[in-house]
């Protein structure tokens, strides 16, 4: 609708996870680099927690592009029990072909196939995002999964991201076992001031921006909206360069986005909430103090 109008090749803020838009952070860079050398030291657990709308999928999404065919990988995004059992699962996630009808039978065929692609050299990862929907009967199951692995011997390696309250869960005294396991941890924080205009920008040069299109006050605007959720810039930054081609602007100022942000409160379905970061409090009193923007 509006990529024409701005001179882009392609939407820069969609809200699907896409890895040619990764914005290294300083804290994303440090979370790709945590996943990374999980899986180069052969850690049994690695868990990657932040906030809703983050960035975890996109990384995780970016360290399988990242990975050679020496990595056989699962991957299971659907962590509500409505969608079955465990074990039906994993052998879903690693294609292990399996006939049996119980748990027993299917952590068998589990076993052999780990086994079989050790000694081919393979090194099994498995990938569970949104690992708070697990029950702790689940998380438990995961764990008695990684006893196939034998003192230094690896078979498998268990990736787990999801939002802070895994980290609550695996803190229950029934997961003490499992949270012993756990050989990396972080914790993805949201992006501060700076790194969201570096985001928003790097975005939009990713998608074909030869100039700025986006004014330093309308980025410091949307980092105290957003407060710096990556997918929160997303929805902001793409509603406000709608904004921006229905007044016939070539750029999004601050007033394009405090319009847009009235126009949300008084009809979006989720209403948005007054912050409490230190850090967008700090922004809104420069905005005001420098430049009389008083962001509603």
């Amino acid at each position: 609708m509006y990529t024409e109008h701005f001179g882009l090749n392609f939407k820069p803020f969609n809200l699907v996870p896409d890895p040619k838009f990764l914005y290294l952070s300083p804290v994303h860079k440090k979370a790709l680099t945590m996943l990374e050398y999980g899986l180069m030291s052969q850690a049994g657990f690695t868990v990657v927690t932040g906030e809703i709308g983050a960035g975890k999928t996109t990384l995780v999404r970016s360290l399988l592009n990242k990975l050679d065919d020496e990595y056989l990988i699962g991957l299971i995004n659907n962590t509500s029990e409505s969608f079955g059992q465990l074990m039906e699962w994993v052998l879903d996630a690693l294609e292990i072909p399996s006939s049996a009808t119980d748990n027993a039978g299917r952590y068998r065929d589990y076993v052999d196939f780990v086994i079989e692609q050790h000694a081919k050299g393979k090194k099994i990862v498995l990938i569970v995002d949104e690992a708070q929907n697990l029950s702790v009967k689940a998380l438990e199951e995961l764990r008695l999964l990684s006893n196939v692995n034998i003192d230094a011997d690896i078979f498998m390696q268990l990736v787990l991201t999801g939002q802070p309250e895994l980290s609550d869960k695996l803190n229950l005294p029934e997961l003490e076992q499992f949270a012993q396991r756990i050989g990396v941890e972080y914790h993805l924080r949201a992006l501060s001031y700076p790194e969201t205009q570096k985001y928003i920008e790097h975005r939009m040069e990713v998608a074909g921006a030869d100039h700025k299109i986006f004014t330093n006050e309308a980025c410091a605007a949307i980092f105290c909206y957003s407060e710096g959720v990556p997918r929160r810039i997303n929805n902001l930054c793409d509603f406000a360069l709608v904004y921006a081609f229905a007044d016939d602007s070539k750029e999004v100022n601050v007033n394009t986005v405090i319009d847009m942000i009235k126009d949300k409160r008084s009809s979006t379905i989720i209403k948005m909430k007054e912050s409490q970061n230190p850090d967008v409090k700090r922004v809104r009193s420069w905005l005001l103090e420098l430049y009389n923007i008083h962001l509603v």
